[in-house]
């Protein structure tokens, strides 16, 4: 590959030009006007519209009919210049890609048009139109049975770029890399993310170093790929690629703790979070730009300068609002100069006056706050994880599209406090208010688009009307939803406002005609019916008659059969809606088949799987039923119910998948963590691998359902069954401690209870448990936390800190003087026993009982009772066990007279003299 090349194709990978570049470079000045974002140059150059030309087969307007990929030639004449060739596909390639980015993501207005480019006969210009190349391209990037958004602006752009970047090529190596850019903005137009094909992400391995040398660059490509995960929902694989990005660049950080203030009349320091990082990189004069920050409260006056960063006027970056608040700072006011731990490398940072980070690495730190997000649970720990790398990047402006997702980020975390929510509501609009504005450069606002998750124009606006819905603000938010045209969203709104057959009109409206898109009125009236109904692609009329069987749930299923059949077997949507209305029927064979048909299409929704796994479950498919959660937890680890339900299939699985000899319990597969597992001898029967997989599957699902006393209970009688008698001993306490007081004592597995204690005193006091060191005493603790001393100190705080301070029982109390008897503790001993008989039977029998089997049963404890006081009362000195029997046996038999005549009472008379004896 010529070196010329490699540098054209690194400049145009960063976006940033190099005076250095000689004028020698394939098409100089062509690579030059697409760096700097002059697109409409490049787009209606001659050669560029050569390249967009119709077919010379193309005779007839049947073509309206075909693909886009065959009304143009994109072939090479092999008499060019290949290399040459090459690039020019690739430069008009980038330059419609960045064209429908700046269109929809980060204006200001296009001055092109998709007329513009093309070069279409005189005689086929009234049929092609702007209109029907906006419906074509929507069409055909509809893709895994979603559609694309259709007012998406200039999608003809987006489609013509994939083809380009889909073509072969020998010189130009980084249009491996240009499709990934292209499937990133697909993913983020289409309703619901589809997995991309494995070649695209396989074709980067194939990148050559001459490419990647640089470490910005593979900083950059790992930025990417770990963004096309995040929108793939594969969490761990993003944050594992935004992490080697982080070492790509050399991007030291570390988030610590460091005195400081966070309100204004707090009297005494606080240790606030705080984010220390330092970038490596290197910034070209011409690269990304600072901003003066005398524009911005978060900034102090004399900001670091990275060399080589001029700083331009206020105006180049987005408005940072302002807090104004009467209690809180508008930034943390830290009071140490090093919080960083000794051993750090950043112990010369000062937390509040650090250096200014690389754009580059400022998109890292927000990429891994993204992350925290994604594999954090939702409470306000998370939020208080991600602010310290928000503040990191906010308080040090470099670039416009950065700053912009770091302010978003900002209002996100900032929406749910009273003292920021307003702020927050008002920094997004702003943000969505300045992207028609022209208060930066293209080139700027282009340089780092494709490493940061910043949404689209009108994702930006849905927020913000998501945001008046959540505050109450119904009516605002229903104008920009129908503005944008989102009439799931504008059913939702009427519903919210108890006005459902309002949404029903808009659907049918649509459906029929009457309601035209796109600020076109009403008044046409049904004339225009067939040729309004021409207008609609195919996935997004399915999409309509899915939602309208949504609002009709007595005509449902014709409705979405009806947007099947419409879609031509595309429409994922539709697929997913009849496999629920078959689920809520019963009718599990003809949902597995909808259900099927819908993860073929698109197999990214766990919820399509969950309820596939349950339909499985009822016909007692195990194999199914296994195949369907696990997919579920491999789309969303956090998924405990999967976890849950996948451990529950485990348990009813042979060897070979098919059902185990066990009970079966009546209840919703979808609700099977309210299913306790089976006991004993039918657990004998299942396979040991198959329990222990359920036993790890229910131990990943509680991390995610930590309150699901359900699954604890679950969890506590597999863990019992394969051994694993310390995490049993752990479930029993949440078990406890969740339904105690609901329920009492009858929380208590008291089965699982004896056997934690039998676990223990099955254990020679004084010799060594299996498994310790010879050294061992019975004071130290056992190798084996499942036996012996090693479970002792757990099942006594079980029993000591949970469970007796809130429930108890007679039958709790004895497990409890088993386990002091085993410790040699005799007189808690006695007393415990002491304890379970008072609470006991015998010991609760009132005159006049008249149930001669409880009585029979208390006969039972008073002669145990005294039994024990026989053994344990001689080893505690000065303690009256003769008199403490005698007394127990008299008033037993005080209490029930009434069975004097039955022939247990003379085992009391037999008794009571024995006790009077001695």
């Amino acid at each position: 590959m010529s070196s010329v090349l490699v540098a054209a194709e690194q400049v145009l990978l960063t976006g940033k030009w190099n005076e250095n570049l000689q004028n020698d470079i394939p098409l100089f000045e062509q690579t030059r006007s697409v760096v700097n974002g002059s697109f409409r140059d490049v787009l209606i150059s001659p050669e560029s519209r050569n390249i967009f030309k119709l077919r010379s087969s193309v005779t007839d307007k049947d073509f309206l009919d075909r693909n886009l990929d065959e009304w143009f030639d994109f072939s090479i004449n092999p008499q060019d210049d290949l290399a040459s060739q090459e690039w020019l596909r690739i430069l008009i390639g980038v330059a419609l890609l960045h064209a429908f980015v700046q269109a929809n993501w980060t204006g200001p207005n296009l001055d092109v048009a998709p007329l513009d480019i093309l070069t279409i006969p005189s005689e086929y210009r009234d049929d092609v139109t702007e209109e029907y190349l906006h419906r074509k391209a929507v069409a055909e990037l509809a893709y895994g049975g979603e559609p694309v958004y259709h007012l998406a602006s200039l999608p003809l752009f987006l489609r013509l770029a994939q083809l380009i970047f889909d073509l072969p090529y020998q010189h130009c190596q980084s249009a491996a890399w240009w499709r990934l850019r292209a499937w990133l903005i697909h993913q983020q137009v289409l309703d619901e993310p589809v997995a991309v094909p494995a070649e695209v992400q396989l074709s980067l391995q194939s990148l050559p170093d001459s490419i990647i040398s640089d470490p910005e660059l593979r900083g950059r490509l790992s930025v990417e790929e770990g963004l096309l995960q995040h929108f793939l929902s594969n969490d761990k694989v993003a944050a594992e690629l935004f992490v080697r990005a982080a070492r790509q660049t050399q991007l030291e950080f570390e988030l610590t703790g460091a005195p400081g203030k966070r309100t204004k009349f707090i009297e005494r320091d606080i240790t606030q979070l705080v984010l220390l990082a330092q970038s490596h990189l290197t910034v070209d004069d011409d690269g990304s730009q600072a901003a003066d920050t005398s524009n911005s409260t978060e900034q102090t006056k004399n900001d670091p300068v990275i060399p080589g960063i001029p700083v331009p006027t206020a105006s180049a970056m987005p408005e940072t609002l302002a807090l104004n608040d009467d209690t809180l700072l508008e930034q943390t006011q830290f009071t140490s100069s090093n919080p960083a731990a000794s051993d750090s490398h950043l112990t010369h940072l000062d937390p509040t006056s650090q250096p200014a980070l690389h754009p580059l690495d400022q998109c890292i730190l927000l990429a891994l706050c993204l992350n925290i997000k994604n594999t954090s649970p939702a409470h306000g720990l998370t939020a208080e994880q991600m602010s310290p790398y928000v503040a990191r990047v906010v308080s040090h402006p470099r670039n416009w599209s950065v700053h912009t997702m770091a302010l978003l980020l900002r209002s996100r975390l900032e929406s749910n406090r009273t003292k920021t929510v307003e702020r927050s509501a008002l920094q997004l609009q702003a943000l969505v208010d300045q992207m028609p504005t022209a208060d930066s450069t293209i080139a700027e606002r282009l340089l780092y688009i494709h490493s940061l998750p910043l949404p689209s124009k009108w994702e930006m606006e849905k927020e913000l009307a998501m945001r008046f819905l959540s505050i109450g603000v119904v009516k605002s938010a229903l104008e920009i939803f129908e503005r944008l045209e989102m009439w799931e969203q504008v059913v939702s709104c009427w519903q919210s406002l108890e006005r459902r057959d309002k949404g029903i009109a808009v659907v049918r409206d649509l459906l029929q005609g009457k309601k035209a898109e796109a600020e076109t009125v009403i008044s046409r009236g049904k004339a225009n019916t067939d040729s309004r109904r021409q207008t609609l692609d195919s996935a997004r009329e399915a999409k309509l008659w899915c939602l309208l069987g949504d609002l009709e749930p007595d005509h449902a299923l014709e409705h979405y059969t009806h947007a099947w059949e419409l879609s031509k077997g595309t429409s994922g949507r539709a697929m997913r809606s009849l496999g629920g209305v078959y689920f809520a029927r019963g009718d599990y064979p003809r949902t597995i088949e909808c259900l099927r048909k819908a993860v073929t299409i698109n197999p990214l929704l766990s919820r399509s799987w969950f309820i596939l796994g349950c339909a499985y479950i009822r016909l007692e498919n195990w194999e199914g039923a296994r195949d369907s959660f696990s997919r579920c937890v491999s789309i969303d680890d956090e998924d405990g119910e999967s976890w849950n339900n996948l451990a529950s299939v485990y348990l009813r699985m042979g060897e070979a998948g098919q059902k185990a000899n066990v009970e079966e319990h009546d209840g919703k597969p979808e609700e099977a963590s309210d299913q306790s597992q089976e006991r004993d001898g039918d657990q004998n029967k299942i396979p040991f691998t198959n329990r222990i997989l359920a036993f790890r599957a229910l131990k990943q699902g509680l991390k995610f359902k930590y309150d699901n006393w359900r699954m604890w209970a679950n969890y506590m009688v597999v863990a019992m069954d394969v051994g694993e008698l310390l995490e049993a001993c752990r479930a029993l306490g949440r078990v406890v401690e969740e339904r105690s007081a609901k329920e009492g004592a009858g929380c208590v597995d008291e089965d699982v209870l004896d056997r934690l204690v039998n676990a223990i005193t099955r254990t020679p006091l004084m010799t060594n448990d299996p498994g310790q060191d010879s050294q061992n005493t019975p004071g130290h603790t056992s190798a084996n936390p499942n036996v012996g001393h090693g479970l002792l100190k757990q099942v006594s705080d079980l029993l000591d800190r949970i469970i007796l301070p809130r429930v108890s029982s007679s039958r709790i109390f004895r497990a409890k003087a088993r386990l002091l008897t085993w410790e040699e503790r005799w007189e808690d001993a006695l007393n415990t026993y002491l304890d379970a008989y008072r609470s006991g039977v015998a010991g609760t029998m009132e005159k006049g009982e008249t149930d001669i089997e409880r009585w029979r049963q208390g006969v039972g404890e008073v002669e145990e009772i005294v039994d024990v006081l026989r053994n344990f009362g001689p080893r505690v000195d000065g303690f009256a066990w003769r008199l403490q029997a005698r007394s127990i046996v008299r008033t037993f038999m005080a209490r029930t007279r009434d069975f004097e005549d039955e022939p247990e009472w003379s085992r009391l008379q037999g008794l009571q003299e024995e006790v009077r004896k001695e």
